[in-house]
């Protein structure tokens, strides 16, 4: 670009974190479906939601 010497950074999440801050409206509402399993709990929501999606990619 130019001459000028740039460099690219990428930053991976794990899943977890992705179903935490993700702003895609259907991950969104999985991710309450599965808090209201748990009572509400959102992390025990988004730690199983994480299991069954790696579960179903074998």
């Amino acid at each position: 670009m130019g001459g000028q010497l740039s460099k690219v950074y990428r930053t991976e999440v794990s899943l977890e974190e992705y179903l935490a801050y993700t702003t895609e409206e259907a991950e969104k509402m999985k991710v309450q479906q599965y808090a209201e399993r748990f009572g509400g709990d959102y992390r025990k929501g988004i730690a199983a939601l994480a299991r069954d999606i790696r579960d179903n990619k074998s």
